[in-house]
């Protein structure tokens, strides 16, 4: 059995496939865990997922895994959020991005979210998670390294921003341009220095944090006994027929292919 990971900005592929050996797929997107129930995988992990590219992965289909005795795991980013949402029926959450969504510290999807490039650029990040920049904030508090008065400005500057447009640039920039007292020249050469080292990934922290945990307990993940009763939905067939048609469609196009090929 098969350990299935939705992966993309919150962790290079190669470095997770050092933590833990299972099949990685894109971010996730609505209809991809419906897909892989068929196949009985041990257990399927949601770390990254589309918001706005694509439709997002469905509670509903999450909930339909979770009642056909498949485990679902989340962390750091989209996985978070769903894990968060669907606790009380069985998903399970890793990590402190799950914890503050399950405690109701935050609530805001734009926390996790980011712009990143496609596939092929190893989906690179084009923009720093809300929750990257309020863990590094509170990191540079604790030690010292800025004021309260500092982390509380910066903090508030960033989540006022459009999540794309978040990043350490613009966290500096905001610093630079506090009204009425700007950030003083000392501090905020401190962060920056304290940036540069540390590097303070909270996602990057989580997803490492699932995998590891897979890795010691595969073999013997086992069987998810719901505590729930699925109920069938007209979204739900709307779903169904929706990835059936999409996977007709992409046979239909495989064997156009190798017909083509074999000409």
């Amino acid at each position: 059995m098969t350990i299935h990971v939705f992966l993309g900005p919150s962790l290079p592929v190669e470095e997770a496939r050092r933590l833990l050996e299972a099949a990685y797929h894109p971010p996730a997107r609505a209809g991809d865990v419906l897909r892989l129930v068929a196949s009985k995988p041990e257990a399927i992990a949601i770390i990254d997922g589309y918001f706005e590219q694509a439709p997002s992965v469905r509670h509903k289909e999450i909930l339909f895994a979770l009642s056909r005795g498949i485990s679902v795991f989340g962390s750091a980013s989209m996985g978070a959020l769903r894990a968060a949402e669907l606790a009380a029926f069985g998903m399970r959450g890793i990590g402190e991005v799950f914890s503050l969504y399950e405690r109701g510290i935050l609530e805001d999807d734009d926390e996790v979210a980011v712009n990143h490039g496609p596939e092929d650029t190893r989906y690179r990040n084009v923009s720093e998670a809300m929750v990257n920049l309020r863990h590094g904030l509170g990191r540079a508090l604790s030690e010292r390294i800025i004021s309260s008065e500092t982390h509380d400005v910066l903090v508030k500057r960033a989540k006022e921003r459009f999540y794309g447009d978040r990043s350490w640039a613009a966290v500096f920039s905001d610093a630079r341009a506090h009204v009425p007292l700007p950030v003083p020249e000392s501090e905020l050469a401190a962060l920056r220095r304290f940036v540069d080292r540390e590097q303070p990934n909270l996602k990057r922290d989580d997803a490492i944090l699932l995998l590891r945990h897979l890795a010691s307990v595969r073999g013997r993940i086992g069987r998810h006994e719901p505590t729930f009763e699925f109920h069938v939905t007209t979204h739900w067939r709307e779903l169904v027929a929706r990835v059936l048609e999409a996977e007709a469609d992409t046979d239909a196009s495989r064997n156009a292919h190798q017909g083509a090929r074999g000409a």
